[in-house]
């Protein structure tokens, strides 16, 4: 049988003893019962009460260019996270958003809502979508390709915040003003590797391949 890492375990009865019943020392009773702290039932709760089936879709199936972006999520130990919660944002393959607060106005691309969340209860997570167009840097150029990426997982009280660029843009890359601040080392966490259905990124929450994270 299968165990869902997102199943929540009912619970019978308290952990530690429960005030208010009587007055007691302050001071435990009975043996320590160790359960699950709050921060770390950030990801789980998250995960299981704001993802939905089509939340993957970025880009309906079936749309011409579509492709995957699968990637893991690593703890700090190197274990997989199997009950986070993975959303992207990114501008369609002309470089436009679709919401009103874009300033050059709302952009429409068919098949398209710029906007996905996906769970890692099978492992890793999922988004199918487009590759998305250049838009400006604010410093009169040009970012290369990229998605907003925000994560929320056990032990986060609130998201971290990275980019996905494309390894195959190396031209694009170069150009871009966020990459050109990073060393070779950070700048290799921020890059999608082609697979067999689109690309692969994997994500490091700490550790020594930790991935780039943003103060946004």
């Amino acid at each position: 049988m299968t165990t869902n890492p997102l199943d929540v375990p009912d619970v019978t009865e308290p952990y530690q003893p429960l005030p208010g019943r009587s007055r007691t020392t302050g001071f435990l009773e009975g043996p320590l019962r160790l359960g699950t702290s709050p921060s770390a039932t950030v990801g789980p709760y998250l995960a299981i009460g704001l993802s939905w089936p089509d939340g993957e879709l970025a880009a309906a199936e079936g749309t011409p260019g579509a492709f995957w972006i699968r990637g893991r999520i690593f703890d700090g130990a190197g274990a997989v996270v199997p009950d986070a919660m993975v959303e992207t944002w990114q501008a369609d393959p002309d470089g436009g958003f679709p919401s009103p607060m874009d300033p050059r106005g709302a952009a429409s691309y068919e098949g398209f809502r710029g906007y996905a969340r996906a769970q890692t209860s099978t492992g890793e997570y999922a988004v199918h979508t487009l590759k998305p167009g250049r838009v400006p840097d604010g410093e009169g150029g040009l970012q290369a390709p990229h998605i907003d990426v925000s994560v929320f997982a056990r032990g986060l009280l609130d998201r971290v915040v990275t980019r996905i660029y494309f390894a195959d843009e190396a031209e694009a890359n170069a150009e871009d003003v966020v990459l050109r601040g990073l060393d070779e080392g950070q700048r290799a966490t921020l890059l999608a590797d082609k697979s067999d259905d689109g690309y692969r990124f994997d994500i490091y929450l700490q550790g020594d391949r930790e991935t780039v994270f943003f103060a946004v």
